[in-house]
Formats: structure tokens, C-alpha cells, sequence
């Protein structure tokens, strides 16, 4: 059994252990790469809380006369519950957290799960633990703060799940650019999944970090009481590591998913190449440069009726990519850099006419500054449909109107609030906010219908393609919905002047004073001028 606090008070609670977590691991400072720490922290919490889950069944077996039955494997995996030797199980690796090689205990214990449980086939750390050389001491010291956390005590709480988030967001805020590379903004992935509703269907990642759109799929289906059962997650992504984080992530949420036989670059190692999917959700990396040499993937059927992307920025392949994945009744909502929006260099103004000919750009949204924790890059969303006439099953049975030449602008750059000196979030109203004004201009009648729709300057637009065209298809939202109007207070100029210089006459004043009783500081000091 895995070992239980002696002291109810010994478990650390909500709002502290995700605290105490990031304490520990910074105590690896100096030892291990930071960019290593979410490696050893998010394993040892899959470790926790599938043992926990074990434990748990076990317990339950025993209890309902089925004793006989603890070492048998389907009694496990009938419920979801990973079946776990012995020696993978925490409390062997409680046991043995001060002895000198519990690196390879931990090893040995991974290894074991993934051999015993088909679905977490390439999901865990291969030798990880002894090659990172840590001593048994900061190791041990991570155990016992990882053996406080009770991961199945609430059940109405997804504790591991927030773990995950909080770390993977710590952890991309920590690494700065290349963090943010397996980890999108929580609002901004909630925005995108409230703009698409992936009720119902295949939904696709074709760069999908550590599985963020897939689980706020899931958590949108649920919070809307559909059937989480109704959907089926394909996934891919290049980096091996994050590749695992990714399966790790799904399988502590008891979420099923076909990422690929192993990590593999999208584009040349495609491996869901039959897939049409009916909602596409993405991230991919920012002006990816050099994706692919000149004479490579020329003539690739994605960019069947469009211009080559360039090799100088992957961004239109995305797009490109995407779009050849969507099944004819398919949306797709992803995160680009501005850039994209108004580019003409190497044909990629080229390939965005096209796109915008072709009638598929349903919405365009610009994001604000510092959401995320690649500060540096503005970023904006595309949405995009394969029925903007609604006239497919799925596009009738969600009650959209036809939406033909018509594309939807929104300016978001003023919503949103300060969460930390450096970094910006929507609140769940303004997600609501802003998916409501999408939905209703689609026609929906939970959102109020077509009817429950305008155009409000500086906020949004519905443009036609002759508006675009008019803007050289430019898909920059600013140009659309012009500049708010700006509420008269009623107050006449002069009054306004004469009370602003007035104000700043005083706090001229006040600076001269406090320069002065800086002085005077700075002389009793001795260090007059």
C-alpha cells in the first residue's frame, strides 16, 4: 500500500502544493538543466498518481470480495486503472527514496509500466533518472514532497491535472522562448475551444506540444454535459521529449488518443495521412525558419491549388497543412504570429489571396500583447471553415446560417488583464465575450442568433470579400473595425486644460521638494556635491 500520512495535516493541501513542488524542484538548481526540471517533477507525480489509482482498485477489489483478483491485470485496465508491479509502485520507491541507487529504481520502475501497459507505449523517461546524476539526497527530498500530495482525494478535483498545468506553465514562464514551444496560455487555448465547440468528431493537433487543446477539448465537452466518449484525439509532435509529456498528460486524464507511433516532424513524417478531421486546434512554432530545404516538398499534394510555402517561414505550410485535414465540414482554430496576417514576402501574400478567394477564412481575432511567455512575438488567431455556407448535417444541426464571402473581424487587443508584471490573461468573461460574438454572428440561437449581432467599432466587423480585396487581403483586424468612438464626458477643453496643468504644476512642486530632501539625505552622508 502507498504510504499514508500519519497525520491527515501531513497532506499538503490546495492552493500550497503546487508551491511546495516548485520549492523542491528549485532545490535541483545547480545539479540538472532548469529546462530539465518539469522532466523529473511531472514524471515522479505520474509515478504518485497512477500508483495512487492502483492502490485505489486494489483496495476496492478486496473490498467487494474479489481478493483473488488483485494480481490479475484486467481487473485494472477494465476501469482505466494502469496495473503496476511491485517495484513500480511509489511505495517501493518511498521505501527506497534514501538508499543510493534510487535513480535506477526509478528507472526500473517507468520502464516496468510502460512494458506492462500497451497505452503508454514510448510515453515515459528510458533511463532518465541515472543519467541525470543527481544525488540520492535531492532526490529523496523530491520524493517526500511528492508523497504529500494526495492526487485522488477529491475526487471532484483533477489535482494531477492542475499539477501538470501549474507546472507546464511555470516551467514555460521559466524557460522564456523555448518554453513556450510545449505549452500555449491556458485563456488562449479556453478561447480557441469556446470559438470551435469540439463537440463532436475527430479533432486534430498536428503540432500539439504537451496535449493542451486536446485536454480543453475534453474539459469543454464536459462543462457543456456532452459525451467526452463522442470524440477521438490524433495528435503529432516533433520534439521526443514533449512528445512523452504529451502521452503522459492524456493518460493521467484517462484520455485516449493516437499521437503517432513515435515523435516525427510533421512534415515529412506525416502519421495520420488519411486523417480528415473535423475541428483542428494548434500552435504551431512561430516563423519556423529552414523547415525544409528548397528542393524539398515542392510538389506536395497539401499545397495542391496554392503556391509553395517558402523555406523562410513554415507558417503558410501550417496554415496549408491544416487545411488539407479539415473534412468538408471542419473548422480549425490556430495561433499565429501577426505577421502572417499582412505578409507579402516569397508568395505568401500569394497563398493568403488564394485562401481568402477559396472563402475559408471564417474569423480573425488580434490577440493583446503579453499573453505569451514569448512576450516579444504578437500573435493573433485564425478560424477557419470548410462550410462557412452551412450546408452540410453537423453545420445545419448547430443551426449556422450561411456565411458565404463574409469574414468575421475581431479586435482584442484591449481585453484582458495584468496577471504578473510581464504577463496578460482573459478572464472567463471575456472568453465568453468574445465566443459569444463569434457564435452569434455564425447564427447560433444559443448566442442570441444573427439578430443578437453588430458591427461595434473598434471591437468587430463583419467584412465581405470586397472589403478584403479593397485592403489588398490583408487580414489585419485593425483595418476593419476602425477605432471605438470615444464617449464625450461633456467637459469643455479649456476646463480639462486648465486642470491638467494645474495638476501637473502641483506635482512639479512636490518633485522639486522631494529633490531637495534627497539632497539634504545625501549630505549628512557626506556625499554632498
Amino acid at each position: 500500500m502507498a504510504k499514508t500520512p500519519a497525520n491527515k495535516n501531513d497532506t499538503i493541501k490546495d492552493g500550497r502544493f503546487e508551491e511546495a513542488l516548485w520549492d523542491a524542484a528549485n532545490k535541483l538548481r545547480g545539479s540538472v538543466e532548469s529546462s530539465e526540471y518539469k522532466h523529473i517533477v511531472l514524471s515522479l507525480i505520474f509515478l504518485k498518481f497512477i500508483s495512487d489509482t492502483f492502490e485505489q482498485q486494489r483496495q476496492k477489489l478486496i473490498d467487494t470480495g474479489y481478493e483473488k483478483h488483485i494480481d490479475m491485470v484486467q481487473a485494472y485496465t477494465k476501469d482505466n486503472v494502469f496495473y503496476l508491479p511491485e517495484e513500480s509502485r511509489w511505495s517501493f520507491i518511498q521505501q527506497n527514496a534514501k538508499q543510493e541507487d534510487i535513480a535506477l529504481k526509478i528507472d526500473t520502475a517507468l520502464s516496468t509500466i510502460e512494458k506492462t501497459n500497451q497505452s503508454l507505449k514510448g510515453a515515459l523517461p528510458d533511463n532518465y533518472f541515472s543519467r541525470l546524476g543527481l544525488t540520492a539526497s535531492k532526490l529523496a527530498a523530491l520524493i517526500d514532497v511528492v508523497n504529500n500530495i494526495d492526487t485522488i482525494g477529491n475526487p471532484e478535483e483533477d489535482t494531477v491535472g492542475r499539477v501538470y498545468e501549474y507546472f507546464l506553465g511555470k516551467f514555460a514562464a521559466t524557460e522564456g522562448k523555448g518554453g513556450g514551444e510545449f505549452y500555449t496560455p491556458k485563456s488562449v487555448v479556453n478561447l480557441i475551444a469556446e470559438m470551435v465547440e469540439p463537440y463532436q468528431g475527430k479533432i486534430y493537433d498536428p503540432c500539439c506540444g504537451s496535449g493542451g487543446m486536446f485536454v480543453q477539448s475534453i474539459k469543454f465537452i464536459e462543462s457543456h454535459h456532452g459525451n467526452t466518449k463522442d470524440v477521438s484525439i490524433y495528435g503529432q509532435e516533433y520534439t521526443s521529449t514533449t512528445y512523452k509529456l504529451a502521452k503522459m498528460n492524456l493518460a493521467i486524464r484517462g484520455i485516449s488518443s493516437n499521437l503517432g507511433d513515435v515523435a516525427a516532424d510533421t512534415f515529412f513524417k506525416d502519421q495520420h495521412e488519411d486523417l480528415k478531421a473535423d475541428f483542428i486546434m494548434a500552435n504551431p512554432p512561430f516563423n519556423q525558419k529552414d523547415w525544409r530545404a528548397s528542393d524539398e516538398l515542392v510538389d506536395d499534394p497539401r499545397w495542391a491549388g496554392y503556391p509553395t510555402p517558402p523555406t523562410g517561414n513554415a507558417n503558410y505550410a501550417w496554415i496549408l497543412h491544416m487545411i488539407s485535414k479539415l473534412s468538408e465540414h471542419g473548422t480549425a482554430g490556430f495561433v499565429l504570429a501577426n505577421g502572417s496576417m499582412s505578409t507579402t514576402t516569397s508568395g505568401e501574400g500569394d497563398i493568403r489571396e488564394q485562401i481568402i478567394k477559396n472563402d475559408l477564412v471564417d474569423c480573425m481575432i488580434a490577440l493583446p500583447g503579453q499573453l505569451f511567455y514569448t512576450t516579444t512575438i504578437p500573435v493573433c488567431l485564425w478560424f477557419i471553415s470548410k462550410d462557412k455556407a452551412a450546408k452540410s448535417v453537423d453545420s445545419q444541426a448547430r443551426g449556422l446560417r450561411n456565411r458565404s464571402g463574409e469574414t468575421l473581424f475581431i479586435d482584442a487587443r484591449n481585453i484582458g488583464a495584468m496577471i504578473d508584471r510581464t504577463h496578460k490573461e482573459f478572464s472567463t468573461d471575456d472568453i465568453e465575450a468574445i465566443a459569444k460574438t463569434y457564435h452569434a454572428w455564425r447564427g447560433e440561437a444559443e448566442a442570441g442568433g444573427y439578430e443578437a449581432y453588430s458591427d461595434e467599432a473598434g471591437y468587430c466587423k463583419s467584412a465581405s470579400l470586397e472589403d478584403i480585396k479593397a485592403n489588398d487581403y490583408v487580414l489585419t483586424p485593425g483595418r476593419y473595425v476602425g477605432a471605438a468612438a470615444i464617449e464625450d464626458d461633456g467637459i469643455p477643453f479649456e476646463t480639462k486644460m486648465l486642470e491638467l496643468s494645474q495638476t501637473l504644476y502641483a506635482q512639479m512642486r512636490e518633485s522639486e521638494k522631494l529633490d531637495a530632501t534627497i539632497r539634504q539625505n545625501l549630505e549628512v552622508l557626506g556625499y554632498g556635491e
